[in-house]
Formats: C-alpha cells, sequence, structure tokens
C-alpha cells in the first residue's frame, strides 16, 4: 500500500510540482513552484533589452559611421552594412548548433556574452584611436575624402565581426532559454509562452528605442568613442543579470543519444540511398502496424524510404526510426515559410541602410537650432511595436480567443501574413513619399547633390517607419513564435536560428539587389 503524498505516491506533490526533462541549477528535478515561470523570463528579458541596445548601438548608425569616418561611399556602405547585418543573422545557426549539440544553451549564452563584450571592447579601442580630422584631408573638386589609417580600419572590421561571432551565439539561446522556462504541456503555462514571445519582443524594442533617441545622438554629436563605449559596458551588465538569475532557471535534460543533427542528416542520407529501392511487401504491413502508434505523417513521403534496408526491407540493416523521420519532415516542413519570408526580410533591411540616407537629404529640424540625427527615426519603429504589444497581448487576443477558441487567438502564420500584408503597404507608402523626395529635389534643382538639405521635412518618413513597426509585431514575433514550436525540442535553438537566417539572407539578397541597381544605373560615366 502506497501512502499519498510520500515520494511515488500516486497523489505525490514532489512528483505533480516537477517539470519533466527539467533540472534546477544542482541538477535536481526542476519543480514548477521555485523555478522557471515569469521570475526567470523576466531576468532573460532584462538581459534581451540590454543585448539590443549594445546591438543597435553598433548597427544604427553604422551606415553613417562608415560614410562618414570611414570615407565610404553610400552604396559601398549600404553594402558592408547589409553584410555584416546578413552574417550576423546567420551565425546563430553556428551558435544553435554548438549548443543544441553540445554545450547547452545556458554556458553558450555565458562565452557568447565575453566573446561579445571583447568585440565591443575592441570596437570602441577602434574609433578612440587617433584619425586624421577632415580639415587634414585633401579637398577634391566636390567631396572631403578622409580615411583612417589601414590598420585602423582592419581593426574596426575586426571588432564589427567579433561583435556578430558573440551574438551569434547570444541571440537564437537567450530566446530558446527564456521559452524554455515554460512548460507548454501545462494549460497555464502555454498560455504564457505565447505571452513570452509577445514581451520578448517588447523588451528587445524597448532597449533598440533608447538606442535609437540617446546613443546616435551621442554618436554624432558627442563622440563615437563613448557612443561605442556605452553598449560594452551595457552587454557587461547584461551577462552579470543573466548570472543573478541562476538559480531560478530551468535546463533541459541533455539525453545521451545521438545528435538531432546526425539523427536528421541520416535520414535525408538514407531516403537518398533508397532513392530507387521499392519496399517489400513485408515491410509495408510493419510500417503500417507501426504508422498510427507514431502518427506517420502522409507529407514528404519519399522521406519514408528512410525507414527501409537497401535491400527493401524492414530489418537490421534500417539506421532511421519512425520518429527520426518525422523530425526531419519537421523541419522541411519550415522551409516554405522560411523561403516565402525572404521578401520580407529584404524589406526589413532597409529601414538600417536606405531609409536613414533618405533622412540624411531632409529637413531634420526640430527647433532651438537641433538637428536630430536621421538614423533615430527608426526608434519610430521600435515605439509604435512598445505601444501594439500591449494592446495585442491584452485586448486583441482575448478577444480573438472568444472567437478562435485557440490560445494564441489566432494561428501563428495567419499572424505572420498580416504582417506581410501591412509591410506591403508601408513599402507602397515609402515608394509614394520617394517620388515626393525627388520632385522636390528636382523643382529646386538639387538631384545628385546628397550633401545638400531638402527643403522637405523628415517627419514625411513617420508613417512608413510607423507602418513598419506594426508590421513588425505580426511578422517577427509569429516567426520566432512559429520556428521555435515547429521543430523537435533538442533542436529549439536551431529554430530560432533559421527564424533569424531568414533575416541574414534577406540582407544578403538586399545587398545584391543594391550592386545590380548600381550597375544597372551607373554606366557610360553617369552617376548610379
Amino acid at each position: 500500500m502506497t501512502i499519498a503524498g510520500t515520494p511515488g505516491g500516486p497523489e505525490s506533490p514532489l512528483l505533480e510540482d516537477t517539470v519533466d526533462g527539467y533540472t534546477d541549477h544542482k541538477g535536481r528535478p526542476a519543480r514548477r513552484s521555485t523555478s522557471g515561470g515569469w521570475r526567470s523570463a523576466y531576468f532573460i528579458i532584462g538581459v534581451e533589452v540590454a543585448e539590443r541596445f549594445a546591438y543597435y548601438g553598433i548597427q544604427a548608425n553604422l551606415i553613417n559611421y562608415l560614410t562618414g569616418r570611414l570615407g565610404q561611399s553610400i552604396a559601398s556602405a549600404a553594402e558592408n552594412v547589409n553584410t555584416w547585418t546578413g552574417t550576423g543573422s546567420l551565425l546563430p545557426l553556428v551558435g544553435a548548433f554548438v549548443a543544441d549539440s553540445y554545450l547547452g544553451r545556458y554556458r553558450t549564452i555565458i562565452i557568447a556574452s565575453l566573446l561579445y563584450i571583447l568585440g565591443l571592447g575592441l570596437l570602441t579601442l577602434s574609433a578612440v584611436l587617433p584619425s586624421p580630422s577632415p580639415s587634414d584631408c585633401k579637398e577634391s573638386n566636390q567631396i572631403t575624402s578622409c580615411s583612417p589609417p589601414q590598420l585602423q580600419i582592419i581593426l574596426f572590421f575586426f571588432s564589427l565581426y567579433l561583435v556578430a561571432v558573440g551574438q551569434g551565439g547570444h541571440k537564437p539561446c537567450t530566446q530558446a532559454f527564456g521559452a524554455d522556462q515554460f512548460d507548454g504541456r501545462n494549460p497555464e503555462e502555454c498560455k504564457a509562452k505565447s505571452s513570452f514571445f509577445n514581451w520578448w519582443y517588447f523588451g528587445l524594442c524597448f532597449g533598440t528605442v533608447i538606442t535609437y533617441s540617446v546613443l546616435t545622438y551621442i554618436q554624432e554629436n558627442l563622440n563615437w568613442g563613448l557612443g561605442f563605449g556605452i553598449p560594452c559596458v551595457v552587454m557587461i551588465a547584461a551577462l552579470l543579470l543573466f548570472l543573478l538569475g541562476t538559480r531560478t532557471y530551468r535546463y533541459s535534460v541533455k539525453k545521451d543519444e545521438r545528435s538531432p543533427f546526425v539523427r536528421i542528416g541520416k535520414v535525408f542520407i538514407a531516403a537518398a540511398k533508397n532513392w530507387r529501392t521499392m519496399p517489400s511487401l513485408v515491410a509495408t504491413e510493419e510500417l503500417a502496424r507501426e504508422a498510427p502508434h507514431h502518427q506517420l505523417s502522409q507529407q514528404f513521403k519519399c522521406l519514408n524510404k528512410a525507414l527501409l534496408a537497401p535491400d527493401g526491407s524492414k530489418g537490421n540493416g534500417r539506421q532511421c526510426t519512425i520518429d527520426d523521420v518525422e523530425e526531419a519532415k519537421a523541419v522541411l516542413r519550415l522551409f516554405p515559410i522560411w523561403a516565402t519570408c525572404l521578401v520580407y526580410a529584404i524589406v526589413f533591411a532597409q529601414s538600417s541602410t536606405f531609409f536613414t540616407k533618405q533622412g540624411i537629404t531632409m529637413d531634420r529640424s526640430i527647433g532651438w537650432g537641433i538637428d536630430i540625427p536621421a538614423s533615430s527615426l527608426q526608434a519610430f519603429i521600435s515605439l509604435s511595436i512598445v505601444l501594439i504589444v500591449p494592446i495585442y497581448d491584452r485586448i486583441l487576443v482575448p478577444i480573438a480567443r472568444t472567437l478562435t477558441r485557440k490560445p494564441s487567438g489566432i494561428t501563428m502564420l495567419q499572424r505572420i501574413g498580416t504582417g506581410m500584408f501591412l509591410s506591403a503597404i508601408s513599402m507602397v507608402v515609402a515608394a509614394l513619399v520617394e517620388m515626393k523626395r525627388l520632385k522636390t529635389a528636382q523643382e529646386h534643382g538639387l538631384v545628385d547633390m546628397p550633401n545638400v538639405t531638402l527643403p522637405m521635412s523628415v517627419w514625411w518618413l513617420l508613417p512608413q517607419y510607423i507602418l513598419f513597426g506594426v508590421s513588425d509585431v505580426f511578422t517577427m514575433v509569429g516567426l520566432q513564435e512559429f520556428f521555435y514550436d515547429q521543430v523537435p525540442i533538442e533542436l529549439r535553438s536551431v529554430g530560432i536560428a533559421l527564424y533569424l537566417s531568414i533575416l541574414g539572407v534577406g540582407s544578403f539578397l538586399s545587398s545584391f539587389l543594391i550592386s545590380a541597381i548600381e550597375k544597372a544605373t551607373g554606366g557610360d560615366g553617369q552617376h548610379s
């Protein structure tokens, strides 16, 4: 007879309070009442606020640093920004692989944070090293060209890409680690997890609002060294905050089995090897008996051949299980969404490059002799997100839940599609504003004179920034949740990395478009 309330009893409070598959910081089974949930998520969201402040402290004004201090052309600077942004968005695939296969998310975050801090420190050093001022440079007929020593440029780009490496390990693991603090099998925590992605993005954008409104002004009007040094200090604070929450976190248990990358890779290899193999009658019958228990899907049936031995039987020669095949199918299902959203990522890349250079040519005065930095307009993207997320999470989602009976209100794909539609509208508005800007330049004879301010207020750009922010609330948050939810548990860092890789490939495609347009419109000695 087992006494209720004792370990192993049918109503043991200890067993009911534990979260299956997770441990606490001492390796003991994680207890729901003392670990995870919002108590842990607050630390991790705080870390994200600081990390995004640091990252966008570099990215937001990078094009102006390249065209100003480094003397690059607008097209070259935009390509460099897109290449760095794209690399930074693809490196999370490497960071996620290391975390999910070897180090775990917690340790990967710590190591990545240290690399991040080192990169920011070296970047600050490159900015404070003495370099020629414009008055020391020779003036050409039209443009003053002034570049720092080659060694300083090398140090700058080395530091810049070291920051990208640190971000590549930090970004996917932090978000996946934060979502891990909520048990999706518990009804209340499942709802909280959906809200976590909303408030995660809220915190992310709150950090960028501060960056765009304060740090860009410091960089352009006070000192670039101070402008890069502040993100370094903030990133140190982020690491300390993350370590402070160590005792509250839930840590996923790493199973003693093959790496998920190895399992999924073997499925594709085995299916390719068995491409011409036809299943025997016995193998077909055995698979039919197993399939109802394992829910063998009918999609991507070509991968089912990974279940067969080379002779078409279902014997000892088979290297893959039904679970392995279903994991591979789950990853493959993400590709259509990934490819479709590349167009959105190309649009996303414009806000930090050409939108900013648009603003530089316009009247940015706000009175009292103050000109706002053009890059600070990106704050309105984040500000609109900060305002919309609470409305979405606290008003729209509950209303949608009553209509659809879904925990998240609307499906993740519906959310992504809504955001893509809004981004298309934002680009239509941006095109109309650009037509107005070019017409103004023609009327005043200022075409191809980017250093002269047009008599047109920079606030004309505000609608496209705000619309872009609203579309982010739908598409970006939807993509984060979708790519986290649709992959196996062991690959959730990779799921977040796949979402980030959309932005990376989109940045490279944007850079390709810039090169193609420059080549097509810059022939015969004309300006592109």
